[in-house]
């Protein structure tokens, strides 16, 4: 009965875990750059139909960052905000994730890890970010994720 429990309980906190792996055409330290430096990041962040008005962070394991998305349509801002964990560059980026809520209070909190491997020129990113609190909100963040992603790779090819 044991083993069935725990059985269960991993594939309930499967569930809420979102990996994507997407291939850029770009070099890794390119791709790497797009996300740490918030001249490049601001470009692309955010999925289409949101614009990243605002990022700030200090690139040092235990640095806080924080960014805004403003929706096109309304000029809703939506706040997120979290700590880097482990920066190795251009190999892997270990971040914090969390929502910013209307009552200022932040939102359940999330670990991105992403990883890049470069391959004649072309960057395979890995991209995991766990635990969300149902595979709703997974599925939430895929779909934004996604939307995001499709911008980095045109903005890379925009370099």
């Amino acid at each position: 009965m044991a083993a069935s429990a725990s059985t269960s309980a991993r594939a309930e906190q499967a569930d809420r875990v979102l990996v994507i792996t997407r291939v850029f055409d770009a070099p890794r330290a390119r791709v790497f750059k797009a996300w740490t430096d918030p001249v490049h990041l601001m470009r692309w962040k955010g999925p289409r139909g949101f614009t990243t008005t605002s990022f700030t962070r200090a690139l040092t394991p235990g640095g806080a960052w924080r960014s805004c998305m403003r929706r096109d349509d309304t000029g809703e801002e939506l706040w997120q905000s979290g700590v880097y964990r482990e920066i190795v560059p251009p190999e892997r980026l270990v971040f914090t994730y969390a929502w910013d809520q209307d009552d200022g209070s932040r939102g359940p909190e999330t670990l991105v890890t992403i990883t890049f491997a470069e391959h004649g020129g072309r960057t395979t990113m890995i991209f995991r970010q766990a635990l969300f609190d149902t595979a709703e909100s997974r599925d939430g963040h895929q779909g934004g994720w996604t939307s995001s992603f499709e911008r980095l790779d045109e903005y890379l090819a925009s370099l």
